[in-house]
């Protein structure tokens, strides 16, 4: 299971990246994709939507069950990831590539307050 340390994970299984330009791409962690199976559907937040941390903004859905997806930052959605639309399994190939929507965060210092990869590691070890 990859943990990439160049991003950080929330206790629902949400990865946030920080891009250079200051938008966070979010997904869901290879862990989570893994637990769900074969993904079969994507439904991402809006764009425009303005999102709470710890709101539940989505719904990934897999042959063995449905799970939401919960927004790991506050801010607005400015992009989402079309491709899924057709694909939902390009999250299965990759989860750590495969960003459901992308926002503009609203408080950077939520970013900061994210598990790493080595607190989310122990986290799913337990």
């Amino acid at each position: 299971m990859e943990i990439p340390a160049d991003r950080k994970y929330s206790e629902t299984h949400q990865w946030a990246r920080l891009e250079s330009d200051g938008i966070a791409s979010i997904g869901i962690t290879d862990h989570a994709q893994a637990q769900l199976g074969d993904l079969v559907f994507v439904e991402p937040p809006a764009v425009g939507r303005r999102l709470a941390r710890g709101e539940q903004c989505g719904i990934v859905e897999s042959v063995k069950s449905a799970s939401e997806i919960y927004a790991p930052l506050s801010g607005e959605v400015v992009a989402v990831n079309g491709e899924l639309d057709a694909a939902p399994e390009k999250i299965n190939a990759n989860a750590n590539e495969a960003w459901i929507f992308r926002l503009k965060p609203a408080d950077a210092a939520q970013f900061d307050a994210l598990l790493d990869a080595g607190a989310y590691g122990a986290l799913i070890a337990e």
